[in-house]
């Protein structure tokens, strides 16, 4: 008999993501799928946008009629437009190092791994890679580094997003440093908060304990508890965004879709704020990586069925789906929910800029969308959805729970809108390629003119053609 019950509220991770509970969920959502009426219950529910709990969003990934699949989509299409809009935030990953302590058997940085070749950029690389991302488009990145205390220690994490906010080249300028590091101490949460980051991402890889600790067989990462209780003390280091994940095909994504609701729930429950972000990567080709080794493998059809019910379940969370996915796969779920992509990226330790020896050898995973950024903002442009740049809710303070309140009552696209279309602009001024700029022109133009506030859209208006003039970094 285990010691551990369920408990929402709990520290411990044992018991927030209870593994009786996810099995005893998993059981009753098979037997729940076949009931109409419950069904019908859990849909009604969702189409309010309040989201649903765990057990509810268990029955709708069990459900197989073919029209209620539809109108789950239909109602996950809903509430992105009514939260989010057609916007799409767009990012790019920058990865600082690939030394790594742990064994992850699914990860090319893993110890022992003597092919991959190993590299941490100094500043001056960093320097550079930015200035390629800023030549891009780029305002946001999400800093990537493996776990290696001594070689990639806090301290050089620190000094990098120092280095990152300090370049300005021509008009390019990183607004929002995102990190994606390993689980730390409320201590070195603190000083990531103090340093000015944006979002504190972790992937769990997979809530299961008992895969997750065969899967990280050595290393600081084996801790189970440690790395799942890590959202815990960023939130008491004060940080008040966090993004979670699992990493798809490593264990039943039943399993894993359920323990990423029960986190959400434990996190809205213990300190008031959900994620900031729930990203759904699934397993890629790597250096010495197949995906073949892992038979959890998940299909395009149950990954869209998987976006779709997390953003029925927290609709107030960005989603994001990174160049791990193909352009095919990408537009499927954008229909369904995702508000955030990665464009024009890189994996590897350098490859941005030129001249750095090694670099694509050192990636992460391979990328299945190979498209540059000004490709991937065109086709957005081509799907009738508003590529952004914006960082303002950041800089402007509307983070945690001042971010949540908005976003819950759909009132967050009224800064949002205007803030993409001005972002959209700064970008087809500076970057975009003559086609892009035409098109991306003439959906500001159109979308300007519908903004329902007369003062906002009047301001807007002004900051547009002041874009147009040279001027850069406007936002409500």
């Amino acid at each position: 008999m285990s010691e551990f019950k369920y408990d929402v509220m709990s520290e411990h991770a044992d018991e927030f993501i209870h593994d009786g509970e996810i099995r005893a969920t998993l059981e009753y959502a098979q037997k729940a799928a076949e009931d109409k009426a419950l069904v019908e219950e859990i849909l009604k529910k969702a189409e309010e946008g309040k989201g649903i709990s765990h057990r509810e969003a268990a029955v709708l990934i069990e459900v197989k009629d073919k029209d209620i699949e539809e109108r789950i989509y239909a109602i996950a299409r809903r509430l992105k437009e009514k939260i989010y809009g057609n916007r799409i935030v767009m990012f790019a990953p920058l990865y600082l190092s690939n030394h790594c302590v742990n064994g992850c058997v699914y990860c090319p940085y893993h110890a022992k791994n003597k092919t991959i070749p190993r590299r941490k950029l100094t500043q001056e690389e960093i320097r550079r890679e930015v200035i390629a991302l800023q030549d891009m488009g780029h305002k946001r990145l999400a800093l990537e580094t493996g776990e290696h205390p001594k070689l990639s220690p806090i301290e050089y994490v620190l000094e990098s997003i120092d280095t990152i906010y300090s370049i300005h080249h021509k008009n390019g300028a990183i607004r929002r440093v995102n990190v994606n590091i390993a689980a730390t101490t409320v201590e070195n949460y603190t000083r990531l908060k103090d340093a000015g980051i944006g979002t504190y991402i972790l992937f769990e890889e997979t809530y299961n304990k008992a895969a997750y600790e065969q899967l990280h067989p050595t290393g600081p990462k084996s801790d189970w508890a440690y790395h799942t209780e890590a959202m815990d003390r960023a939130m008491l280091g004060g940080i008040d965004d966090v993004g979670v994940g699992a990493l798809f095909g490593l264990s039943n994504y039943r399993y894993d879709v359920v323990g990423i609701l029960m986190h959400a729930e434990h996190l809205e429950a213990r300190f008031g704020v959900g994620p900031h972000t729930i990203s759904v990567p699934r397993i890629r080709p790597a250096d010495d990586i197949d995906p073949a080794d892992f038979p959890d493998a998940v299909t395009d059809e149950v990954f869209r069925r998987i976006v779709a019910v997390l953003r029925i379940a927290v609709p107030y969370t960005g989603m994001i789906v990174s160049t791990r996915e193909s352009k095919a796969c990408r537009e499927l779920v954008l229909d369904v929910g995702v508000s955030q992509l990665s464009g024009g990226s890189k994996t590897s330790v350098g490859g941005y800029a030129e001249g750095i020896v090694d670099a694509e050898e050192s990636a992460q995973f391979d990328i299945s969308d190979n498209r540059t950024l000004d490709e991937i903002v065109g086709w957005l442009l081509e799907l009738g959805y508003i590529p952004s740049f914006c960082t303002a809710c950041y800089r402007e303070g509307r983070t945690g729970d001042r971010f949540m309140s908005l976003a819950k009552r759909g009132l967050i696209g009224n800064c949002c809108a205007p803030n993409a279309l001005m972002t959209l602009a700064e970008y087809l001024e500076d970057y975009a390629s003559p086609r892009v700029k035409i098109e991306g022109a003439k959906m500001i133009d159109r979308l300007t003119q519908i903004i329902p506030s007369e003062k906002v859209r009047r301001i807007t208006m002004d900051n547009l053609k002041a874009i147009a003039e040279g001027k850069r970094d406007f936002r409500f």
